[in-house]
């Protein structure tokens, strides 16, 4: 039995198209496959929601995914069920496996004639195929050598054509099945094995290759899952993003409406203004109007009268031009006038820009804050770098200076005249973040150093002396320590400050954490060790300076 099955295997190996198996005969039975390996059930499971799968591939995909869920309808479970083997559908797919030994072909015993009797083995010596009695002869001494195998139809392909000999052998340099007068010829020297031992091996590489497969099918199982994340995450995003812009377009929309009211009500204004000077220079002018009537009909009277006397003592008044305004240049413009249109116009484009800068700058730097947290690393002092004054809290996390110097050794690692410490974290590669609180300090420094930095006597902050730090002094200086240091002028008082290093990029950047703004970056820098965060909480100034210097949780 094993022997028909190796020598079948080796055929296989040399025919791919005859190792296929033929799977149209259960593809086409959806319940009796797994939908993860795509094939037979094995020791079928089902969920609560109804579905099966093998055992193995159910366990295995639960076990590389976040959330418990049904594969196949995605429902959720709050707590992952106890996996049993369903024993009533085991059989049904145990028998349904079986049926398909009923439709192979029976091959039948060669030597009976007149009736179809099936044939229980097949000698490969003869080239024959015997039913249980004729197979009776093969018990004589004489043919209890040769070599029986299970019925097969193609008996001729398991027998040398050249030597028509059992192919019991496996030629390794020539990769076919060969007889034992092969290795007598043209196989000669060659290296040969038994064909059991050859399929042994295949069927441990065809072992691991199914292993490959099933993790390979568990990669993308994975795979999809994580795209299926991505894009729902994408999908909040963008509604988010949507509702964001919703918001400023609304805001925008609002200072314009603002604006134009503003615009109409000074318009409406100066248009009741110049109403009202229009009726003044009326009311002016009929004034003049009456007067001028008054004198005209003075001046007619004393033209037709007698009494010369009255005549020549008036005179002198009347001869007098009446007091009236210059009307030549005084007039209405009926022209509105473009300035109040400008100016509002000028006034609208500024608080648009002003809350188009505030607004999108609030958003970058809420993203970029976002997208540097995504690089958080777990940070944690390394007390064999600690100055011999530096007191760290068990954890790991927060330092101070104090008032007495500790006996401690006096390792290459330890820094020996200023208080400083770094991460036992290092980092040769790729982008890290990681935040300090500096709540209720009047000095500090906070930044990364390069492995091969001076730790014995004075220290200079620098790059070119392995330091990329920015620190504070004097409760109110900021100063980012390049190459010479530069002045930062902060609006408001950082308390926690975070940095962020790409390596690559060459790129080192601190942020106030509670205030979303950008302190100061070191750029173009190159890095050829590992970058460690540095601390240093500086000494406590006689109680001035003593609060810890902690490294936040993120």
């Amino acid at each position: 039995m094993a022997e028909s099955s190796s020598l079948h295997l080796m055929k296989s190996m040399e025919e791919p198209a005859k190792f296929a198996r033929d799977s149209s005969s259960f593809l086409s039975e959806d319940q009796f496959l797994c939908s993860i390996c795509l094939d037979i059930l094995t020791d079928p499971v089902s969920t609560p929601c109804g579905h099966n799968f093998c055992k193995t591939c159910l366990t295995l995909y639960w076990n590389n995914t976040q959330h418990c869920h049904c594969p196949f309808c995605k429902e959720k479970f709050t707590k992952r069920p106890e996996l049993k083997i369903n024993t009533t559908l085991r059989e049904v797919v145990d028998h349904f496996k079986n049926k398909g030994d009923v439709d192979k072909p029976v091959i039948l015993c060669d030597v009976c004639t007149g009736m179809e009797v099936k044939a229980l083995k097949s000698c490969l010596d003869c080239g024959m195929s015997y039913c249980k009695s004729h197979l009776e002869s093969h018990k004589v001494a004489k043919l209890k050598k040769h070599k029986l195998i299970d019925p097969v139809k193609n008996l001729e392909d398991y027998i040398c054509h050249k030597h028509e000999r059992p192919l019991e052998l496996f030629c390794r340099d020539d990769q076919t099945c060969v007889c034992q007068f092969c290795i007598e010829g043209e196989h000669k020297n060659h290296n040969i094995v038994p064909l059991e031992e050859e399929s042994g091996e295949k069927k441990t590489q065809l072992r691991s290759l199914h292993t490959g497969v099933q993790q390979m099918i568990q990669d993308r199982l994975k795979k999809i899952k994580e795209i299926q994340n991505s894009a729902e995450l994408r999908k909040r995003n963008t509604e988010k993003e949507k509702a964001d812009s919703v918001e400023v377009f609304t805001a925008l929309m609002r200072s314009i409406e603002r604006s134009q009211a503003e615009l109409l009500e000074v318009m409406e204004e100066k248009q009741k203004a110049a109403e009202r000077q229009a009726e003044d220079l009326i009311k002016e002018l009929e004034q003049e109007i009456t007067e001028l009537k008054r004198r005209d009909t003075e001046v007619e009277q004393l033209s037709n009268t007698e009494d010369h006397l009255h005549l020549l003592q008036i005179y002198p008044s009347l001869c007098r031009p009446p007091h009236t305004n210059n009307w030549t240049d005084i007039s209405i413009d009926p022209h509105l006038s473009v300035e109040p249109v400008r100016n509002a116009f000028s006034q609208l484009q500024k608080s648009l820009n002003e809350e188009l800068s505030k607004t999108l700058n609030e958003k970058l730097r809420r993203k970029e804050l976002k997208m540097m947290q995504k690089y958080a690393v777990d940070v944690t002092l390394d007390p064999d770098t600690a100055y011999p004054y530096l007191i760290l809290s068990a954890d790991g996390k927060q330092v101070r200076c104090g008032d007495t110097r500790q006996n401690l050794p006096d390792n290459p690692k330890r820094f020996n005249q200023y208080a400083n410490v770094l991460a036992k974290e290092g980092f040769s590669s790729g982008r890290f973040y990681y935040e300090a609180q500096v709540r209720g300090k009047t000095k500090w420094d906070v930044g990364v150093a390069r492995e091969s930095i001076n730790r014995k006597g004075p220290i200079t902050l620098s790059p070119e002396n392995g330091f990329w730090a920015v620190v504070l002094r004097n409760g109110n200086q900021y100063e980012a320590r390049a190459s010479s240091p530069v002045p930062l002028y902060l609006r408001q008082t950082p308390q926690k400050v975070g940095v962020f290093v790409d390596y690559e990029e060459g790129l080192v950047s601190f942020f106030d954490v509670e205030a979303r703004s950008h302190i100061y970056s070191f750029t173009g820098q190159s890095f050829i060790e590992k970058l460690y965060p540095y601390f240093s909480p500086r000494n406590n100034d006689k109680g001035k300076n003593s609060a810890p210097l902690i490294i936040s949780h993120i």
